[in-house]
Parts: C-alpha cells; sequence; structure tokens
C-alpha cells in the first residue's frame, strides 16, 4: 500500500520508502528500496548519492508518481506541480527548442518563456530542432521545460551526465542560480559527490541495495560562495559514510 499526495501548505518533502521490489526474469523479487526516509525543507536542494545501481533514479521515479507500486507514503510539497529532467532529455525531435517546451507548459506567457531561454543561454536556438542541438543545449531545453511549468518540486536526474568537464560546469552553474532565484524544492540525483555538493543544500547517503538513507549532511551555505576547504572535509566525511555502510552491509552478507 502506498500514498502519494500533495500536503496543501506543507513545508517539506516528506518520503518514507517502506519497500519497493522489482520482480527477476524468474518472478522472484528483487528488494530495492527499504526503510527509506528523507525530509527536504521547502526551497532547498537536496542531493541523492550512492553506489551505482542502489535505486536512485527508482527513488525519483516513485516520488514522481510514475512507478505506484511500492510500500509507503510520499508527501510532495505544495500544490505538488512538478518538473522532472530525466538523464536523456526526451525532447520531441519534430518540434522545436520554443514548441517543446510549449507542450510542457501551454499556459506560460511568451515573456516567461523568453526569460527562461535567456537565463539558459537559449535564445539563439529557440527556432531550432533537437537535431540541430548538442547534448549540452538539449539538456538547457530539458531543464527550460521543466522550470516552465513553475514546479512546486524540480527533480534532476544525473542532470550532467556524460558532458564534458567545461560542460557540466557551466550548466551545473546555470541550475545552481536558478534554483536559487526561484526558491524551488529541489531533488538531485547524482553519482559526483562534487556536484551534489556544489548543488545540494542537504546531501543524502544511499547504501547499496536495498537503498536507505545512511547519512544526512548539510551543506553549509551559501553554497556558491563555499569555500574549498571546507567543500574537501565535507567530501571526505561523505566518502567516510559511504565506505562505513559499504563495509556494514559485506559484513553482514558474511553473517
Amino acid at each position: 500500500m502506498n500514498n502519494t499526495s500533495p500536503a496543501g501548505g506543507a513545508a517539506s518533502l516528506d518520503v518514507a520508502i517502506a519497500a519497493k521490489d522489482y520482480h527477476s526474469a524468474s518472478g522472484r523479487p528483487l528488494r530495492t528500496l527499504e526503510g527509506l526516509r528523507l525530509t527536504l525543507p521547502a526551497g532547498k536542494a537536496g542531493a541523492v548519492v550512492g553506489p551505482s545501481g542502489c535505486g536512485k533514479t527508482t527513488l525519483l521515479r516513485l516520488i514522481a508518481g510514475l512507478d505506484e507500486d511500492f510500500a509507503g507514503t510520499i508527501v510532495l510539497p505544495e500544490h505538488g506541480r512538478l518538473g522532472m529532467v530525466f538523464q536523456e532529455p526526451r525532447l520531441l525531435p519534430w518540434r522545436n527548442v520554443i514548441d517543446n517546451i510549449r507542450i510542457a507548459a501551454p499556459h506560460a506567457h511568451d515573456e516567461e518563456i523568453g526569460a527562461l531561454l535567456d537565463d539558459l543561454g537559449l535564445a539563439e536556438h529557440a527556432t531550432h530542432f533537437p537535431r540541430e542541438l548538442s547534448l549540452g543545449l538539449a539538456r538547457r531545453v530539458a531543464l527550460a521545460r521543466a522550470l516552465a511549468v513553475k514546479p512546486d518540486l524540480l527533480l534532476l536526474d544525473e542532470p550532467l551526465v556524460s558532458l564534458d568537464v567545461a560542460l557540466a560546469r557551466d550548466l551545473r552553474e546555470m541550475i545552481a542560480r536558478l534554483i536559487d532565484a526561484r526558491r524551488i524544492t529541489t531533488l538531485i540525483v547524482t553519482h559526483d559527490l562534487g556536484e551534489a555538493i556544489a548543488l545540494g543544500d542537504r546531501l543524502f547517503l544511499l547504501s547499496a541495495r536495498p537503498a536507505h538513507v545512511v547519512a544526512t549532511l548539510d551543506v553549509p551555505t551559501p553554497r556558491r560562495a563555499l569555500e574549498q576547504r571546507t567543500a574537501e572535509a565535507l567530501e571526505a566525511q561523505a566518502r567516510d559514510a559511504l565506505s562505513a555502510a559499504h563495509a556494514g552491509a559485506q559484513t553482514a552478507q558474511k553473517n
């Protein structure tokens, strides 16, 4: 049994996943998430970090309501309007940039879409089609599409994956600037601790499967003015927590 609902005035995103199972080809249930709890205050950015295959994307899909087969409860921020950026941009190839945005946000005013295009450096690409865009530009369009709906909750699934270092840095700075300016409650999935610290106010560190939160770390604010030594100390603390969780899981398996 599960429940996913907007809270109507809730000040936070509250997630309590008792269990989430998939089924193998043989029909045997495979536990992906178990006893996972996290709370993200309104207007804050959270970053979910964990081992590959632990269920980070599954968690986002549950929060987004794309998968309702789980035991637990998910309470969304007020109104529960969602914007989501997937690992792949998922743009309609037969629509240009501005039309891809309008499909998601048909009631958005021209001025609002124009401002988003300006903020993301897309104004000169407004009439281009996805095949004419680099991966970095396509990811910006996907972000613009998610923001155009004026979300109460923004979900980002590995938004910088497969980008080179310079492009990833530029897009990361754009994301940080936009979510700070709009005070959107944002949950980001990433495998990169440095990226998580640069984007998140709070880090949620997940164990291996079945995943649960092994540590929650708050990032000193303002994030964009974080001193390098402070960021490095926080990353070391996070790595220690993840390593301890991994060692504990291996010991449990042996016993």
